[in-house]
């Protein structure tokens, strides 16, 4: 393994939605490739027919891409390895099967579905130790290992069904090493005769994937903690290939936990905490339920996977912003945790701020008139680019922005009860009418003038300067919140402020 060059792949099944643990998968391996030369290379691993999902696999495609991870060899892109598609490559795996069986490390299985539930119901009654399809209880089972030859060759020929299990050696103490976790030990009577080759003529992931890994090469397996149950069974096929010396090395990633860390991160905690597990927008095909996606909420793809290099990652430093080439830069194995890593909402949101605020007020325009042409607004580029430079400091997201925004464009029909009742006294519309007649006769309309002649005004007059401008502040924006006053109502125009007073005036009592 020392001389071979690095690549790694990640290998999904599209059987739904990318989960962002999926994603977080993805890029760790991603990283991993790009700080060492490495190739990256994404193989859809589709041999269960069963769960297959229509759209799933081009979704994982564009999640990918808009996750910002290139890949280097896969269905679309090509490959010297190819075809990168499981199910495009299932005449090469029976080969690889019948090896298996001709060394003796593999057998036919010839159990009918009633006759395994059977055996599983006896060994619960029994209080087994190992109640699964096992070398403690496999000679009691219909399969190549208690059948003459000439029994197996005749259920052979008359077309019986039948699988493939691999012989799993009995009570050998087996050792396997992760390089997260270390040493991993396991006694292999507490493992089952996993199948190899189903019925239907298609491998099952624990073969495919192998046999993928060796002829692709792999030289890393980068991949979720669920998969650590099966890497005994996998160190053990590399065995009994013989393929010892291009046995990738193997690392485990801690799980996603839902925020409060008590078990796994489900799309049914998300949705009850208001917040996507997948990266994109899924529809399912099925039953038309929309799932939300992040890329739909209004996270940028730079903040995103910000987000999820930071879930049992961390660099060893104070940095918490990285761009894409600084992630791979110091990404490193050794500094992932074993320990589950929790979702953390608000410092999602959090991390979307950061990359928010960075952005040019161009950036934030372009991104935001959209969402005023939703509204029926169809504003001027550069005093949407002057509006976003005012708000974007209060938003985590750009579409925020038209809940701060709004009066720029729409003169306030609701005015805050809070502030009336604190602020609205009986003397306020008389002066709010001297306020309209003075701001009529400025010749020059800008946020300076506007506050000079406010603060002389009412200095002048030694009117409650807090109320007044509380007051005002309630006619142009509907509330007490929003930028600068004079601000805004150099922005709206004299003619406007004029009018929203006078409404303002007319509509509270």
């Amino acid at each position: 393994m020392t001389d071979q060059k690095i690549r790694v792949r990640f290998a999904p099944s599209p059987t739904g939605p990318l989960h962002i643990g999926g994603v977080r998968t993805a890029l760790y391996n991603y990283f991993f490739a790009k700080k060492l030369g490495g190739r990256f290379i994404l193989r859809i691993e589709d041999t269960d027919q069963t769960r297959f999902v229509p759209g799933a696999e081009r979704y994982i495609m564009d999640s990918l891409k808009w996750s910002g991870i290139t890949i280097d060899e896969g269905i679309e892109q090509g490959g010297e390895f190819a075809p990168y598609r499981q199910s495009d490559r299932k005449h090469l795996y029976r080969k690889y099967a019948d090896e298996l069986i001709a060394k003796g490390n593999a057998y036919y299985a010839f159990d009918t579905p009633e006759e395994l539930e059977a055996m599983r119901k006896q060994l619960e009654t029994e209080k087994a130790p190992n109640t699964s399809y096992c070398p403690a209880n496999r000679g009691s089972m219909k399969n190549s290992l208690t059948l003459s030859k000439s029994e197996v060759e005749e259920k052979l020929k008359a077309g019986n069904p039948y699988v493939i299990r691999f012989n799993m050696p009995a009570n050998e103490e087996l050792l396997a090493t992760d390089l997260i976790r270390g040493e991993v030990h396991v006694n292999t009577s507490t493992l089952d005769d996993k199948v190899l080759f189903k019925s239907d003529g298609m491998p099952t992931y624990h073969l495919a994937n192998v046999v993928d890994d060796y002829l692709m090469k792999i030289s890393h397996v980068i991949r979720g903690e669920e998969w650590l149950p099966s890497l005994p069974l996998h160190v053990l096929l590399y065995r009994s290939f013989g393929w010892e010396n291009a046995m990738p090395q193997f690392a485990h990633l801690p799980l996603l936990l839902k925020p409060d860390g008590k078990g796994k991160l489900s799309k049914r905690d998300a949705d009850k905490l208001g917040f996507p597990v997948f990266p994109l927008q899924w529809t399912d095909p099925a039953t038309g339920e929309i799932s939300s996606g992040y890329k739909e909420s209004g996270y940028f793809p730079e903040a995103f996977i910000n987000i999820l290099a930071f879930l049992g990652w961390n660099p060893g430093t104070e940095q918490e912003l990285f761009s894409m080439e600084q992630l791979s830069e110091a990404f490193s194995i050794d500094h992932i945790h074993k320990a589950g890593a929790r979702f953390d909402f608000e410092k999602a949101k959090w991390f979307n701020h950061q990359y928010l605020i960075k952005k040019t007020d161009k950036e934030l325009a372009e991104i935001f008139l959209p969402f005023l042409l939703e509204k029926g607004v169809n504003a001027d580029p550069s005093k949407v680019e002057f509006i976003c430079s005012l708000v974007k400091e209060r938003v985590n997201f750009v579409k925020e922005m038209w809940e701060q925004a709004s009066f720029f464009f729409i003169a306030p029909d609701v005015y805050d009860a809070e502030v009336i009742k604190k602020r609205w006294k009986p003397e306020v519309p008389a002066i709010l009418k001297e306020v309209s007649e003075l701001l009529s006769t400025l010749e020059e309309f800008s946020a300076e003038s506007i506050h000079n002649a406010l603060h002389h005004f009412l200095e002048s007059r030694q009117y409650n300067f807090g109320q007044i401008m509380n007051c005002l502040r309630l006619a142009m924006v509907g509330t007490s919140k929003g930028p600068d006053l004079p601000v805004i109502m150099e922005f709206l125009g004299k003619e406007e402020v004029i009018s929203r007073i006078s409404k303002a005036v007319n509509s509270i009592e």
